[in-house]
């Protein structure tokens, strides 16, 4: 099980706010079969590493949709096979040992 963490920055716009853009990821990940959360800084994600390379791909084109054109997209991805993680687990941890 992994996790990745997606941030989606359109360049160019009309405006310096990104919500509706966010917005739209956000819709579109509802409909896709992974756990997700939105944050201040990005989305996580939860699933199969594979699995979800194929999620970025197909989200990955709304800003372009949208009318962007140009996206920065950062993505990192935890890919733990020892044992299964999931959205909030390494924050519990810590959490723990505080």
């Amino acid at each position: 099980m992994a996790l990745l963490q997606l941030t989606i920055i359109p360049l160019g716009t009309q405006t310096p706010s990104v919500g509706d853009y966010v917005a739209d990821i956000q819709k579109a990940l509802e409909k896709e079969n992974v756990s997700f959360k939105l944050t201040d800084m990005g989305t996580l994600i939860q699933g199969d590493v594979h699995d979800l390379l194929q999620v970025v791909s197909r989200i990955y084109e709304l800003p372009f949709q949208r009318g962007a054109e140009r996206v920065v997209t950062q993505m990192v991805i935890d890919d733990r096979r020892d044992k299964d993680v999931a959205i909030g687990d390494k924050t519990s941890a810590v959490k723990e040992r505080m």
